[in-house]
């Protein structure tokens, strides 16, 4: 399918036209497509499933997170906020299936969802303020510190998506080779530690990623602004 894609622009076919994170990337996008697909008929209100169970409990908690980051308005980003979720959360526990890796250790792709979720912020807070408002606060409170407020309010702006980026690479590229390396020293005679650590660090670290975006955002539609 590679070099039919790539066909298609001139590129001429390769034995290998995708590298392994973006392989492992569609892999993560045709799952949860086919899993929600697989959830959406089954949807019922009296006699709910257990996959609808879980993620009744998944939304419910994300809905929770986003009330309490973003305020009562934190709804209208809940699409969002799961997508990037459960898409960084699928991505790092793909590399816990033997012969798979995590798409996350790879630096562009966190580097990806942390430039998906600047721009989100930052559209989000301009529909909300306007954009004349929603610059005015990179002045800061008093136009007299104006000079020096604007360019530490871009250097912390643009810093994030860095922040971001190195922290879900930084931790899963780690964990994908502490496992690695401790499942080769035991052959295999205690690997579920070292998977039930793996798959803890993947729920923690999308669990993160999705929390400092709901913070992200929370501040850019403060009206305080």
């Amino acid at each position: 399918m590679g070099n039919t894609l790539s066909g298609l622009v001139g590129v001429a076919p390769e034995p290998r036209p995708w590298a392994n994170f973006v392989a492992m990337q569609l892999l993560v996008a045709a799952i949860i497509i086919v899993l929600f697909a697989i959830l959406k008929p089954r949807l019922s209100m009296d006699r709910p499933g257990k996959l609808q169970h879980t993620f009744e409990l998944a939304y419910d908690f994300l809905h929770e997170q986003a009330s309490e980051q973003v305020g009562h308005d934190g709804h209208k980003y809940l699409a969002f906020f799961g997508t990037i979720f459960f898409f960084i959360l699928f991505c790092n526990l793909i590399g816990v299936i033997p012969g798979f890796e995590s798409p996350t250790m790879i630096p562009s792709v966190p580097a990806g969802c942390a430039v998906a979720a600047f721009f989100y912020y930052n559209g989000v807070g301009i529909q909300a303020n306007g954009i004349g408002k929603y610059l005015a606060h990179f002045a800061g409170p008093m136009p007299l510190l104006a000079p020096l407020m604007i360019p530490i309010e871009l250097v912390s702006h643009l810093a994030r998506p860095l922040s971001l980026t190195i922290r879900l690479f930084a931790n899963m590229f780690a964990g994908e080779q502490v496992t690695g390396v401790f499942i080769r020293l035991t052959l295999l005679v205690v690997p579920s530690v070292f998977m039930g650590l793996h798959v803890f660090v993947a729920f923690l670290q999308a669990y993160i990623f999705m929390l400092l975006t709901m913070m992200y955002v929370a501040g850019a539609v403060a009206h305080e602004h």
